[in-house]
């Protein structure tokens, strides 16, 4: 029944503004559907996309939310500092990052911050 259907991803956001301000500043991403003022649709590859979503829910989760693919993470790590991303910084069970990377047979990633305490990543498989 889902197989074929789209997959969006949901964010929260405790200021609408300030996350489209943060989305479109830092990762140089604009809404799809630009007059919305609520509820904000980014539109990524291969028609995938996500939605924010103004809630004071915001911040609240402690796990990765949202995550792209890439096949250069140095590049776009460095492009992303460049913009004001700061990068995480792990060491547990499991994840531990250098340098803001956490590398691994699967492939590499690092995590970040949004404006509004979501936890997103960068990632380039193996």
């Amino acid at each position: 029944m889902l197989t074929d259907s789209d997959i969006m991803a949901v964010l929260p956001a405790k200021d609408i503004n300030r996350a489209k301000d943060f989305y479109r500043d830092k990762l140089g991403l604009e809404p799809s559907e630009p007059g919305a003022e609520d509820n904000l649709i980014y539109s990524g590859g291969h028609g995938t996309g996500f939605l924010l979503y103004q809630t004071e829910n915001a911040g609240t989760a402690k796990n990765t939310q949202m995550g792209w693919s890439t096949d250069n993470l140095e590049r776009e790590m460095e492009e992303l500092r460049g913009r004001g991303i700061v990068f995480e910084e792990y060491d547990q069970p499991g994840l531990k990052t250098e340098n803001g990377v956490a590398t691994d047979e699967w492939g590499k990633a690092a995590w970040f911050l949004d404006s509004e305490g979501n936890i997103l990543n960068i990632f380039q498989r193996a």
